[in-house]
């Protein structure tokens, strides 16, 4: 085992990608320089200017170059810098990628993987910190992973990298220092599979990112109160781990959803819909309220969901 960075993770899957198969390169913004969060750092040595590639600031024209250049046969990975950015790029993302393997008949496969840095991270303010990962598990066609560990950002990104179809890729700004064991191995991480933080009996929460981390904490603290949390990282929110979800509440018997993203429309809400269509759980759901995320840190903090937040939450649903 080796002692990574969440970020550090990411680099090593990327490089022994890159190793392993000349038709995976990487665009976008600064990446001869390391990209904005070092993520990049140092592999414009190894690979050249042609495997990292620098683009022009235009989020439409890095993702147009990376649907054509995947529809040629190559694997790009492409660098969005901040998920509010992408923005710039969904008529190619959500029209083009997403679409083209149903709409030709199977004749083109769009491979591809969109990092977008997501979620609140130090006074970043409204146009920096928001998590948009419901408007991409809503788009028929795209793939959506939240990693949450080193291990996870690593065995993921390789498998997003494998993946014949397009892979919206989230990674949280606030875990790029997070450190954890990676197996030395190469391995992948199966896309669709959740990972079962901790058993509980008494309620499950289910939730994915940075979440995963502070309902992790919040599981240690509701241990103290005599209340057995079970968590579940979802770690792929399209495809997204049913039966995980479903065994887990069949025990329990109540459903936490979390997320920082805005709960209105909020992805936890198709959690909290297929849970309640498939058992007779207790349902409720704990994210963000529906106001942009401010720059000051104690507006930012009232958008911010603690382990607090959480255990507060789960001790209300036991009442």
């Amino acid at each position: 085992m080796a002692e990574l960075t969440y970020s550090d993770a990411a680099k090593r899957a990327l490089t022994e990608e890159m190793r392993h198969n000349p038709k995976v390169w990487a665009l976008g913004e600064d990446l001869g320089r390391g990209g904005v969060f070092g993520q990049y750092a140092g592999l414009i040595d190894e690979f050249g200017p042609a495997r990292i590639a620098d683009t022009p600031i235009s989020e439409s024209t890095i993702m147009g170059a990376a649907v054509g250049a995947a529809l040629v046969g190559t694997r790009p990975v492409v660098e969005m810098r901040f998920s509010d950015f992408a923005l710039c790029a969904v008529d190619e993302l959500v029209n083009q990628a997403a679409k083209n393997r149903y709409m030709f008949g199977g004749q083109g496969r769009v491979p591809l993987v969109v990092r977008q840095p997501m979620g609140l991270w130090r006074s970043s303010a409204a146009q920096h910190s928001q998590s948009l990962e419901s408007w991409y598990t809503h788009v028929p066609g795209l793939v959506v992973v939240a990693p949450s560990t080193p291990a996870d950002n690593y065995g993921l990104l390789k498998a997003a990298i494998r993946a014949d179809d397009p892979v919206v890729y989230l990674e949280h700004k606030d875990l790029w220092p997070l450190a954890g064991a990676v197996a030395d191995d190469e391995h992948t991480v199966e896309i669709g599979k959740a990972r079962s933080v901790r058993p509980g009996r008494d309620l499950t929460v289910v939730t994915w990112s940075k979440m995963a981390q502070v309902a992790a904490e919040a599981g240690r603290q509701a241990a103290d109160d005599g209340i057995d949390m079970g968590v579940i990282d979802l770690r792929s929110l399209w495809p997204w781990d049913t039966e995980m979800v479903l065994d887990s509440v069949a025990d329990t018997g109540r459903l936490l959803v979390v997320h920082e993203a805005v709960q209105v429309a909020g992805f936890g809400a198709e959690v909290a819909a297929t849970v309640a269509e498939k058992s007779g759980a207790a349902v409720r759901r704990l994210a963000g309220p529906r106001i942009p995320v401010a720059y000051s840190p104690p507006l930012e903090d009232l958008f911010r969901i603690g382990a607090d937040d959480i255990v507060q939450a789960a001790r209300a649903m036991l009442t």
